[in-house]
């Protein structure tokens, strides 16, 4: 058996065995992270890891700020654009970046009080942030770059041994060192900062060390309309943690980041999912095969619920396992997060669409409007209810986020003369849903009796068995 992968691989050509190993590099970063979890919630205090998890969501909101995220889809339609010039089109992006990184400093610096009341951390944690600010964007660039050349094997070896190195490093940090919050973040700013300095210098090098201005307008042009998607989406994910250690406390958000993690942990597998799906997508739309794509969808999105109530069924466990008896509390906010996962699928059916026609712009407004829906609901409900009602937040605006984006998929389907009915069984999802929905409600009531929570279990995977036929041939058609 070996022997013939080896040999079906040999003959598999270079971008699909690219994409392969970027799937499967991409899978492994995912899981060394997940995998870690367990470790530092036992080395941390509640409070050090809800302070971790904030300065990581913080980190990912100044990111869009201070580089405008260049190194995003711009920058790889540049590359095709500008081949020739390549060299120069990175090093002028990868310059404007720091530039840009420069002027958000140079905001920090006028107030530190202001800004360090305004984002809860230390000047101390702030430097470390800076540092990643002005370096790991040039990783970005570079393996954005290799991605496009389909050169996959440095960039899954770097990738991986970042993870790795960043996890190891910190364990040893942490366990030296007595103020564990800096260590752990210091340790994981080192090994990304080696590499994104070390390629930032071999970035500038190959670009002859020259800015040119029409690449700063280009990649300013491109970037700026995109700025609210990106803050939207970060805020969507992210937002909650930050809004839980500012009106709660920061033991609170390291347990809600803990069950975020758990409850998102069925995103790598449906992820995969999309991505396979995602290019059969739009061939079925342009060759009209529609009925095969309403079949393959529904079995899909059937599958996903499955997953997603499978992780809210083992949710007392699973937290257990990763956590531990200080975070068990947490187990309540599981539910409507895997809930959340099955969701995201179903709206990136729909967002499939808008892709395909190239209507990007619906997506932007759909992820605006609902990250102003999830601050303002956050804003109301957390004070109240405390930490756990930002699951049910999060929920709700996934379901609003997934019924936009049917509106917008449906109205480019009347422009475009598409019955929308015949490219997904809209009916089977509303059922599906409903399902999921109610299976969460019960899940919550049932974390307390044994019997009736693992026979719903049993029950799931005895329709898994009976529908094992259909899940084979989906399979199949990944594969082809």
């Amino acid at each position: 058996m070996i022997v013939k992968i080896r040999n079906r691989y040999k003959t598999l050509s270079e971008p699909v065995k690219a994409s392969l190993w970027f799937a499967i590099s991409n899978i492994l970063q995912k899981g060394i992270v997940l995998f870690s979890t367990p470790i530092f919630t036992r080395l941390l205090t509640t409070e050090e890891y809800g302070s971790f998890s904030v300065f990581q969501s913080w980190y990912g909101v100044l990111t869009i700020l201070a580089t405008l995220n260049l190194f995003l889809g711009g920058y790889g339609r540049g590359l095709i654009e500008h081949e020739k010039d390549k060299n120069r089109l990175t090093s002028s992006l990868l310059e404007l970046s720091t530039l840009l990184t420069t002027i958000v400093l140079a905001i920090y610096l006028s107030d530190i009080k202001l800004w360090t009341t305004t984002l809860n951390l230390s000047p101390m944690l702030m430097v470390a942030m800076f540092i990643q600010l002005y370096t790991l964007p040039a990783y970005e660039f570079w393996a954005t770059s290799q991605r496009y050349e389909f050169r996959y094997r440095k960039l899954v070896c770097i990738s991986i041994l970042m993870s790795v190195g960043s996890i190891v490093l910190g364990i040893i940090a942490v366990i030296i060192f007595p103020h564990k919050l800096e260590a752990r973040i210091y340790s994981d700013a080192i090994c990304k900062v080696l590499v994104g300095l070390s390629l930032y210098i071999h970035i500038i090098k190959k670009g002859n060390y020259k800015i040119e201005k029409k690449y700063w307008i280009y990649g300013l042009r491109f970037n700026i309309p995109l700025v609210p998607h990106y803050l939207s989406s970060m805020i969507l994910n992210l937002s909650d943690r930050i809004m839980i250690n500012n009106m709660v406390s920061s033991s609170a958000a390291a347990k809600y980041s803990v069950s975020y993690t758990i409850g998102m942990m069925m995103q790598l597998i449906t992820n995969a999912i999309n991505n396979s799906f995602t290019p059969y997508t739009f061939i079925a739309i342009r060759d009209k095969s529609y009925e095969k794509l309403r079949k393959n969808a529904t079995v899909l999105y059937i599958f996903v619920g499955i997953i997603s109530i499978l992780s809210m069924a083992f949710a007392p466990e699973l937290i257990m396992v990763f956590a531990g008896k200080q975070y068990y509390e947490a187990v309540w906010v599981i539910p409507p997060i895997a809930t959340s996962v099955y969701f995201i699928f179903l709206y990136s059916l729909f967002s499939n669409v808008e892709y395909y026609f190239k209507k990007t712009k619906f997506i932007a407004i759909a992820s605006t409007f609902c990250a102003i829906i999830n601050l303002v609901l956050n804003y109301i409900f957390i004070p109240y209810y405390g930490y756990f009602t930002a699951g049910y937040t999060t929920l709700v605006c996934y379901i609003l986020y997934t019924v936009m984006h049917y509106i917008f998929m449906k109205k480019i389907c009347v422009k475009e003369n598409i019955n929308v009915n015949l490219l997904y069984d809209f009916k089977g999802m509303i059922v599906s849903s409903t399902i999921v929905l109610g299976i969460m409600v019960l899940m919550i009531f049932t974390y307390r009796v044994i019997i009736v929570r693992y026979s719903i279990i049993v029950s799931i995977f005895a329709l898994v068995v009976i529908s094992r036929k259909k899940l084979i041939m989906i399979f199949i058609t990944f594969k082809k």
